[in-house]
């Protein structure tokens, strides 16, 4: 068990400058506080001592302001940074190094009716390893955000995420992808990396506008090319005689 508490620690110093001391993450840090009463909370949620681990849940959440049922599954070294406002569904499965800033939300779906036949079942999404929510990101339904992905600020997730891509947006589109690279495992403060994520509003936009350009100038030649009149017709409708009325009384005679 030391072990573990040690090992949550070390991840806090890894991943945030601002701890100086083992002895002030232990003492100061309200994700770690929140992790660690989570893990009693979960030892007594699998032992089916429901009451007692909802009772520690809302303790943990007074005083840290981070709400995680005691039914969630999280992995090692889970970090939560700042914290307040988080809140992780009964049914959420969060893997190994996975990163949480302040107000994300992993939320379910479903019907306000007939709670009873939706116990048990899966409503909340899976975070795979090394997967970092940036602020206020709402990940809703049983989805899956892949390994190594990454999901901007005030971000809503409704599909799935691919390994290794960053999504932003409401709702969320991918704006990066490193499916033909080697997954990055590495920590990024936020989710942001090299600060070099797009719009992916611009980047319809300026689509659009290039389309817009290009109809543009094929209407201009089209325009051009009908000033001309008849002397952009081919010599051979010029030159082919048109039928009258006269021409085929005429033949009509003959």
């Amino acid at each position: 068990m030391f072990k573990h508490i040690s090992e949550e620690i070390t991840c806090v110093m890894e991943r945030d400058p601002a701890a100086r001391s083992r002895w002030e993450v232990a003492l100061l840090y309200a994700g770690f506080h929140s992790i660690l009463s989570h893990r009693i909370a979960h030892w007594l949620w699998e032992r089916k001592w429901r009451f007692l681990a909802r009772l520690i849940s809302q303790f943990s959440r007074f005083v840290t302001g981070i709400e995680i049922h005691p039914g969630a599954v999280i992995g090692r070294k889970f970090f939560i940074d700042h914290g307040t406002g988080i809140v992780i569904g009964e049914t959420s499965k969060i893997g190994d190094n996975v990163t949480l800033y302040q107000g994300v939300t992993l939320g379910g779906v479903a019907p306000s009716i007939d709670s009873d036949a939706q116990r048990g079942v899966k409503r909340h999404p899976t975070l795979d390893d090394n997967v970092i929510i940036a602020s206020g990101a709402q990940i809703i339904g049983p989805i899956t955000v892949g390994r190594c992905a990454r999901v901007g600020a005030n971000s809503v997730v409704l599909k799935d995420v691919p390994e290794s891509t960053t999504v932003v947006g409401i709702p969320a589109r991918a704006v990066s992808s490193a499916k033909k690279k080697q997954a990055d495992p590495r920590f990024a403060a936020y989710g942001v990396g090299d600060h070099s994520i797009p719009d992916p509003v611009f980047k319809v936009m300026d689509g659009l506008l290039d389309k817009v350009q290009s109809l543009s100038m094929r209407v201009e030649e089209l325009e051009r090319e009908t000033a001309k009149g008849p002397s952009a017709l081919p010599l051979e409708a010029e030159k082919k005689p048109r039928s009258t009325p006269a021409n085929r009384s005429t033949k009509g005679k003959l």
